[in-house]
């Protein structure tokens, strides 16, 4: 769950003049929930070098909250469906699968699933481009 908390702020100038300053402050706060499920259907090559993952086809992205869920995402994942763990990360709660287009959607749906109706977690639908 991301919460947003608005600060105005009032800066004095020279010439006696106000401008309002506003501030946007994000923050994650503790909650269960998938924020992201997204699968890249035929991506560049620049995005396998940039994360350094070999070409296997589609790319499936996963954030999730709390973060050390991540491990059980990439589980469920890796079991549900012939994809690759491309990217595992306990600490931000990412995850990046590759595959074939039709394992790597039904491997995060898989995911999507069993964290919505066993973990009670709120979740996003699966989004491809």
């Amino acid at each position: 769950m991301i919460s947003q908390l608005k600060l105005s702020d009032t800066k004095g100038s020279d010439r006696m003049a106000e401008e309002k300053i506003q501030r946007l402050i994000q923050e994650q706060v503790p909650g269960k929930q998938i924020t992201l499920a997204h699968v890249i259907a035929s991506p560049i090559s620049e995005i396998y070098e940039s994360i350094g993952i070999e070409n296997n086809g589609a790319i499936g992205i996963l954030t999730l909250s709390p973060c050390e869920t991540a491990m059980i995402a990439a589980d469920l994942a890796a079991k549900s469906a012939g994809v690759e763990i491309g990217f595992l990360d306990r600490f931000t709660g990412s995850v990046v699968l590759s595959g074939d287009i039709q394992s790597v959607e039904e491997s995060l749906t898989n995911v999507v699933e069993v964290f919505q109706h066993s973990l009670g977690f709120s979740v996003v639908d699966v989004t491809k481009t």
